[in-house]
């Protein structure tokens, strides 16, 4: 490359802003910038009245400086001869011809103009290699020709103004200048100095803009058709209406209307084909009925819900774990497991691009009064998406989730379908409650219809009955609550993330009394916090004397109590300024105490062992009832056994008959004696093999006449080898043994890990005992003889 002076040149710069100039074009451009004013003014004063024209850099932000620095501009920019200047008493225009290349090299001055070294190279390009030149310069006319019959902003001589120049770096010039290009595109081009390389990236980019250019071409060919389609399609409908006119048939116009307006609404909505296809086949039906008809009542029904759907209508999600803690700590206390797992659930949305990933199913189990539902509201808020909720409860028809047929009477769409229509977005998050009270009879299994809407691989295409056509659930996000996890399907527990809720502790409940419930019972009965105080006492004193849950929802109906005793003394004329309760007036304003302590089954008693059991409603102290009678070697068993709690007694008396002589029992006790085992409580039923430890204990201390003692319960599964098994619910157990005032426990070796999952101050309020047999903790658990 030739360069006109061995020395670079001073002169003023122009910055542009957001544009690139390329030699050879003249540029006409008004001066209403204080800096381009005075760069122009500059260059006017030099002899040469030549410019400097560079651009400015876009930042990250999208901003341009007013003032940049050296490192806010480009370093190849265009040298240009101003050769007209024309001044108004409004503005001022110039007229600039563009010459060649120039690299910056200094900026020596900022004011009033910015004044530059520029490094200025020749126009004339020397052709080092003419056949690839050649080569090259016909690929640009074709693609040029191209670019030019699919462009709308080209003038039709395009294509032959580029192909009476010669020179490649000319072209690539003339063609960068005159055509849309994003401006780091056309920098890119200017700053390369090689024709040859110049040309080779024009080249790039028309090629990539063609692709482009084709694909709207054929998009607006096929709207441009589908006009014209229906142009002539509006032409033979109005000529049918006439001769329909002559013929007195006036009664179908309306039919007709009516599925016009449904057509037009089908096509706004721009579905997939399938779907568009069904739902123009059904207006053709509508057109063709009478429109007294049931047929014609039926396919209307059935358009009008299928419209209803939001089939493009959706919510941007947020997706903020800072935003999702602060909620769920708003909104709830404790429960820190639970939080951790639904803020990894979000985080994993946040970091994925642009949250676009399929919508998640998880399946939230505890018990009754835990928060679930609330949880499931606080997650949907946390995402800023719209909720519905469905309530599985009772649920035992498979039409009731998957719709039913459209010809039927009263025929509706399913739950989910009508939940997504009650959201109005198609990526609503729609929780599913109580999914394990779900029941089937001769009409279905709605568990088994739920298992194309759960499961991810399926639901982009999931069919309602009565829609008939396919209905994308991918992102959609369901959450599922549940209180029993063996009452749920097999196969559909499959398709669901589990989080286990578990009880809350005392002192969670105390903090959730002060902090939520009974705030929100003071507003609900407009009272204020100087009116109604509850000590903290009181509501220990609720806690263990009133209720008996694992949840919150006694609690708040007590609390309600108090709140409807405060309102009924400020509704007297007597009424005093305040109410405060405390431990001492509690029984007054909520009566006796419900629950009780049984101190006196803490005390050794011969046959009576504690035993721990899950319920669906948190934990329970299960006590075994043991009497030994004479006679022929009878078993009985009540207190509403289920099978295999059963089966554990039949296997706890087998290893003690195996074990009779290690254990000081008589070897024919099965000969000579009756046994009666009873649980208490008999009108619960009772199941499952956990108290397989405690009836073994209690068999032994009924048979030797070693009283058992009342501080210690006990949990475990039994093996006729007399080996002790793990058992599930060890949380919730442990709470109900502290409840009642036991503080030791036996629990299986295998259970000792699950100790770190127990509150800490469950945990540091009981002594554990673990073991793997029976004859590890029979001296423990049983006095001496």
């Amino acid at each position: 490359m030739e360069i006109i002076d061995l020395n670079t040149h001073s002169m003023p710069v122009l910055i542009l802003r957001g544009v690139s100039v390329f030699p050879g074009a003249n540029l006409n451009f008004e001066l209403d910038d204080p800096l381009a004013v005075a760069a122009m003014n500059a260059a006017m004063r030099s002899r040469s009245h030549r410019i400097f024209l560079l651009a400015q850099i876009m930042s990250e932000s999208g901003e341009l400086a007013l003032y940049p620095d050296k490192e806010d501009l480009y370093v190849v920019g265009t040298v240009g001869r101003i050769k007209q200047v024309l001044n108004s008493p409004d503005s001022s225009r110039a007229l600039i011809v563009c010459e060649y290349r120039g690299k910056l090299a200094q900026i020596t001055k900022r004011k009033p103009a910015y004044i530059a070294q520029v490094e200025c190279f020749d126009a004339d390009e020397p052709m080092s290699d003419p056949g690839a030149a050649e080569s090259m310069i016909a690929q640009t006319y074709a693609l040029a020709e191209r670019y030019a019959l699919l462009s709308q902003g080209n003038s039709p001589d395009f294509a032959e103004q580029i192909a009476e120049i010669k020179l490649p770096g000319a072209i690539a010039d003339y063609m960068a200048q005159n055509i849309f290009m994003p401006p780091e595109n056309k920098q890119d081009v200017l700053d390369e100095f090689d024709p040859l390389a110049r040309l080779e990236k024009l080249n790039a980019f028309l090629l990539e803009s063609i692709t482009f250019l084709e694909v709207d071409f054929q998009i607006r060919m096929a709207t441009s058709q589908r006009l014209e389609d229906g142009q002539r399609e509006h032409i033979l409908r109005e000529q049918m209406k006439v001769i329909r006119q002559s013929l007195g048939e006036n009664n179908l116009d309306d039919s007709e209307a009516d599925a016009d307006m449904y057509r037009d609404r089908v096509y706004a909505l721009c579905l997939p084909e399938e779907t568009e296809n069904k739902l123009i086949k059904e207006c053709d039906k509508l057109k063709r009925q009478h429109p007294s008809s049931s047929d014609a009542a039926v396919i209307a029904n059935y358009l009008d819900v299928c419209l209803s759907l939001p089939w493009t209508n959706t919510t941007k999600e947020r997706v903020d774990v800072a935003v999702t803690r602060r909620i769920l700590d708003e909104d709830h206390y404790g429960l820190d497991k639970v939080k951790e797992r639904i803020t990894e659930f979000v985080a994993v949305r946040q970091i994925s691009k642009a949250g676009k990933i399929n919508g998640g199913i998880l399946c939230l189990i505890g018990p009754p009064g835990t928060g679930k539902t609330s949880i499931a509201y606080a997650v949907a808020k946390s995402l800023n998406r719209k909720m519905a909720r469905i309530s599985l409860g009772g649920v035992h028809d498979e039409a009731d989730i998957r719709g039913h047929r459209k010809t039927y009477v009263g025929a509706m769409p399913g739950r989910i379908i009508d939940a997504v229509i009650r959201a109005g977005t198609s990526n609503p998050l729609i929780l599913l409650d109580e999914v394990d009270k779900l029941g089937h009879d001769y009409r279905g299994d709605p568990a088994a219809a739920l298992l194309e809407a759960l499961d991810p691989e399926q639901n982009s295409t999931f069919r309602d009955h009565f829609l008939e056509i396919p209905f994308d659930l991918s992102d959609t996000i369901f959450l599922t609550t549940a209180n029993d996890r063996s009452a749920i399907p097999v196969p559909l527990l499959d398709r669901m993330e589990v989080i286990e809720i578990p009880s809350y502790t005392d002192e969670e409940k105390l903090v959730i009394a002060k902090k939520h419930l009974l705030t929100k019972q003071r507003v609900k009965h407009g009272l204020k916090a100087t009116q109604l105080r509850v000590t903290d006492d009181a509501i220990r004193m609720i806690i263990a004397d009133y209720t008996r849950e694992s949840g919150v929802r006694v609690l708040e109906r007590e609390l309600a109590a108090l709140c409807r005793k405060a309102a009924v003394r400020f509704a007297d004329e007597n009424a005093p300024k305040s109410v405060s309760v405390k431990s001492a007036n509690l029984e007054e304003l909520l009566g006796p105490k419900k629950y009780k302590r049984d101190d006196e089954s803490l005390k050794p008693s011969v046959g009576l062992v504690h035993g721990l059991a899950w319920t669906s409603v948190g934990g329970e102290v299960l006590d075994v009832e043991v009497n030994v009678m004479d006679g022929s070697g009878k078993l009985e068993l009540t207190g509403n056994l289920g099978d295999v709690m059963k089966e554990s007694a039949k296997a706890a008396l087998s290893y003690i008959r195996s074990k009779a002589k290690d254990f000081g029992v008589d070897p024919k006790f099965y000969k000579t004696k009756d046994i009666h085992i009873h649980f208490p409580e008999g009108a619960t039923p009772k199941d499952g093999p956990s108290a397989g430890i405690t009836v073994t204990i209690a068999l032994i201390s009924a048979l030797t006449g070693r009283a058992a003692r009342g501080d210690i319960a006990m949990t475990g599964e039994i093996t006729l080898r007399g080996r002790v098994l793990p058992i599930g619910g060890l949380r919730e157990k442990t709470m109900a043994a502290l409840r009642a005032g036991i503080h030791t426990l036996i629990i299986p070796r295998d259970n000792e890990p699950d100790l770190a999952e127990i509150d800490p101050l469950v945990r540091n309020a009981l002594s554990f005992i673990v073991t793997d047999s029976i004859g590890g903790v029979l001296d423990t658990a049983l006095e001496a003889a």
